[in-house]
């Protein structure tokens, strides 16, 4: 089962999403958001911008965005404004871009999991297994070695 407080990464059309699991709710780095639905090659400016206009529109982000610590690239943690799946779905909704349809649907099935994990532990440990099986790890958590032959 997945740990609160660690930082998870989720795969979006080849382009991770930041995501971490609080009180059994996930929610999502806005700015990793924004960067797949936007490719801007500044989306922190792209949200901080996007803010800005949610706010115009009465989006009441002081009750639907978070800031939890989630690691970086250089493997810190720092704040990072969060969304759970309705804050992230009214974000999306502001963001012109094709991206977006795909992207309710990976996020609505990413929900979906969730909830019947909850319902049904036993899905939670089949999925685990099955990543470890397609990573090629052993139930022992060790990588096997393989030999090149040229």
């Amino acid at each position: 089962m997945k740990e609160e407080n660690e930082t998870h990464i989720a795969i979006f059309n080849g382009k991770t999403i930041r995501r971490k699991l609080v009180k059994d709710k996930w929610f999502f780095s806005v700015v990793d958001v924004v960067g797949v639905l936007t490719d801007s090659t500044i989306p922190k400016r792209y949200w901080s911008d996007l803010k800005i206009k949610l706010k115009e529109e009465g989006f009441q982000l002081y009750d639907k965005i978070v800031q939890l610590k989630l690691k970086s690239g250089d493997d810190k943690e720092y704040e990072t404004d969060c969304a759970g799946t309705e804050g992230i779905f009214r974000i999306i909704q502001s963001i012109p871009s094709k991206k977006a349809e795909p992207f309710k649907r990976w996020l609505a099935k990413v929900g979906y999991e969730r909830v019947q994990e909850i319902e049904n532990p036993e899905l939670a440990q089949e999925r685990m297994k099955d990543i470890y099986e397609k990573k090629d790890i052993p139930k022992n958590g060790l990588r096997r070695n393989y030999e090149v032959s040229q």
